[in-house]
């Protein structure tokens, strides 16, 4: 039984990692918050609003 939370506490980082790069923010900060947060980083990410895109120079 306890394989499983890990499993699922491991796993959960990796969609917030995903879920935080489809609205603009840094994936790689918001897997790192997730290791400590777990479900409540993921409905923090749920409840932010898309950040606007950066426009690139040429």
């Amino acid at each position: 039984m306890e394989d499983q939370f890990f499993v699922g506490w491991g796993t959960l980082p990796l969609i917030n990692a995903g879920l935080a790069q489809g609205k603009n923010r840094s994936g790689l900060n918001w897997f790192f918050i997730s290791l400590f947060l777990g479900p409540i980083a993921t409905l923090i990410l749920v409840t932010l609003e898309k950040m606007p895109e950066e426009e690139k120079a040429n």
